[in-house]
């Protein structure tokens, strides 16, 4: 008979077609298979909901609740009365709490999994005894918070400074009440062994995925692209503020040079809900935004080279596995590569300097499109799901953190 487990996920792990559900949904996959998993979720997107019953499929029970974004930032605001980190009340749900609360007491999962750090809030001070926890915080997302602090005008500026404060805090409080807590790549374990010491021997990581049968370049994608035009593609979720600050950026500081040395060249960006000012950027001469597409993997097979400038990251960038899976030449800037290990003959460019990109851009659009075969190499050897997530399995097990840092 499978142990229960009870997992919590700040945001409903399917469709895997972002960031966190890609790797929340390759987590439940994994665990589904091991333990009888209850999971507890929220929808913040109406088109989810034709998916529930294919997550039924993974779980014994399953808690969704619906939340309205605008509405839950309204009632983040009481966390300025309370003194706590917004993201705790925008994602407080009493329904959620009852569910787990019965959860907890009917059911004494023995191993409880938390995916993104305000979801602890649901287990803190009442975890059944001897059941071994782990506390997925994927990035030090209090570090976020202040990237955006310091890149934004007062008064936002002294609210992301705040949110980074208090959110590290409570990122503390709930490392030191887990058995284990665990990371995305390596250095963002390391960032967060710096600045909560207490819970450094109970911190590691884990290493991201990537599908890499789904994201494989030999198979027949017709060409989505202009007749003629070279193209640069950037993919990811255009309402996420460091992928609109990625593209805004490329398209002022270098795209123009590049234009300017290949007129036929385009900067396509493709991803789901682009807010308008990334719809503007379409107004200049050689950029494209798609908004949502059904599929990504025709725009990367097709492109000459995947253009990654994201100025603040966090973690393993799964935007980066995806075009080194399809062999497309990166072009990225530092935080975009964080995680990505080295590996023989895989030489992306890496630079914060937009001409350096520019100059990379351009060589790479005055020659025929070349395939980087190191860059799927590294992603078949490094970055398969199954064998990274079995530092999961034995976490759960063990209860106990490995010397691996």
């Amino acid at each position: 008979m499978k142990k229960k487990l009870l997992f919590l996920v700040h945001r409903l792990p399917y469709p895997p077609n972002k960031g966190d559900k890609i790797a929340s949904f390759n987590l439940l996959r994994f665990l589904a298979a091991r333990y009888e998993v209850f999971l507890g979720t929220f929808i913040d997107d109406p088109e989810d909901r034709q998916h529930l019953a294919k997550l039924r499929e993974y779980c014994s029970d399953l808690c969704v609740v619906e939340i309205t974004p605008l509405l839950a930032r309204i009632a983040s605001l009481r966390g300025l009365l309370s003194g706590e980190a917004l993201s705790l009340p925008y994602l407080r749900s009493r329904a959620l709490y009852d569910w787990t609360t019965r959860v907890l007491g009917e059911q004494r999962p023995e191993r409880i999994v938390v995916f993104s750090g305000p979801m602890a809030q649901y287990v803190s001070g009442r975890v059944p005894r001897g059941a071994i926890t782990l506390f997925d915080m994927v990035d030090v997302d209090s570090e976020k918070w202040r990237s955006y602090g310091e890149r934004k005008a007062w008064p936002m500026s002294w609210l992301y400074r705040r949110e980074a404060d208090k959110l590290l805090a409570f990122e503390r409080q709930m490392a030191s009440e887990f058995d284990s807590t665990v990371f995305v790549s390596r250095e963002e374990a390391e960032l967060f062994r710096s600045l909560a010491p207490e819970s450094a021997a109970r911190t590691t990581y884990r290493i991201q995925g990537v599908d890499s049968a789904y994201f494989d370049p030999a198979g027949d994608f017709a060409d989505p692209y202009p007749v003629q035009a070279s193209a640069l593609v950037f993919t990811g979720a255009m309402d996420y503020w460091p992928n609109i600050d990625a593209v805004t950026w490329f398209a002022e500081q270098a795209f123009p040079a590049v234009r300017a040395k290949v007129p036929n060249a385009l900067f396509c960006i493709v991803g789901m809900r682009p807010p308008p000012e990334v719809q503007r950027l379409a107004e200049r001469a050689g950029i494209l935004v798609t908004g949502a597409v059904p599929d990504v993997r025709p725009y990367l097979a097709h492109a000459h080279a995947a253009v990654l400038p994201l100025r603040i990251a966090r973690g393993i960038q799964n935007k980066v596995l995806e075009a080194m899976a399809m062999q497309l030449p990166v072009i990225a800037t530092p935080g975009a590569m964080t995680g990505i290990q080295a590996f023989a003959e895989f030489e992306p460019t890496v630079s914060e300097d937009p001409q350096v990109l520019a100059d990379a851009a351009i060589r790479c659009l005055t020659r025929p499109r070349q395939a980087d075969l190191a860059a799927r190499r590294c992603v078949l050897e490094r970055y398969d799901w199954d064998a990274n997530l079995q530092r999961i399995a034995r976490l759960l097990e063990s209860g106990r953190v490995e010397s691996d840092i």
